[in-house]
């Protein structure tokens, strides 16, 4: 049997400046991955970390910036 082990570093792991890829969004909350979607923050979609903050970050996503806490940051793998 062979298994495909994939492992994805969240945003937490990121490095400030390099572009990711977007694999998933691991948030059960439906208004908040809404919120989400409508920043175009979803899968397959470039992301990159502007600056680490104490207590989260600022992303580029599309043509925009925003500021996001580490727990959301924790849910965004890539």
């Amino acid at each position: 049997m062979i298994f495909d082990w994939v492992m994805h570093m969240n945003l937490l792991s990121a490095q400030e400046g390099k572009e990711y890829i977007i694999q998933n969004i691991n948030i059960d909350d439906n208004e908040l991955n809404s919120f989400l979607f409508s920043l175009g923050c979803y899968e397959g979609e470039k992301i990159s970390v502007v600056r680490h903050l104490w207590g989260g970050m600022i992303l580029a996503i599309k043509n925009g910036r925003y500021n996001i806490d580490n727990k959301l940051a924790e849910a965004i793998l890539i």
